[in-house]
């Protein structure tokens, strides 16, 4: 199908306190779990993307050669600036030319979803979020918790069985 990578991940790239741990679920756990404990090949801005890269070209580029895409929701994502062109950018790939499956992963709890954008809100009653919870963090690198199962049930087909 042409397509490189499973699935292109966006998550909030602010350096708060609270966005240390999706940094690290980010850059740690999910390609533990996904990559190599699944098989699975992820993209992720600041790791497949490089320095000096047009970042908006690279970012559409990346996320037309994925199968996926992984939004990690957290408050710091929807309030974001930054992030929305990739959010933008993912959801227009996702919603008007249909051809990219989203997967929502709420890591924390959002509360209303009245502040979403409205394609995010639209995805999310199509199809629900997977939400991470306090109790994941115990295990966080077991992929056949009820989470990681969620996730990759989500995800396509990989040629190596997990």
């Amino acid at each position: 199908d042409g397509k490189i990578y499973d699935a292109y991940v966006i998550y909030p790239k602010n350096h708060t306190s609270e966005a240390n741990f999706v940094e690290y679920f980010v850059y740690q756990i999910m390609p533990d779990i996904l990559e190599n404990k699944c098989g699975y090949k992820l993209c992720i801005y600041g790791r497949d993307i490089y320095p000096g890269e047009d970042a908006a070209s690279a970012i559409e580029k990346r996320m037309q050669k994925s199968r996926r895409l992984i939004i990690l929701l957290t408050p710091q994502l929807i309030n974001s600036k930054e992030d929305a062109y990739d959010q933008h950018i993912a959801l227009y790939n996702a919603l008007i030319q249909n051809d990219t499956k989203v997967i929502l992963l709420e890591m924390e709890t959002i509360g209303t979803y009245g502040n979403l954008q409205e394609s995010l809100r639209f995805i999310i009653k199509q199809q629900g979020t997977i939400k991470w919870k306090e109790e994941h963090t115990v295990h966080p690198q077991s992929p056949n918790s009820k989470f990681w199962k969620q996730v990759r049930y989500r995800m396509p087909r990989t040629c190596r069985s997990s």
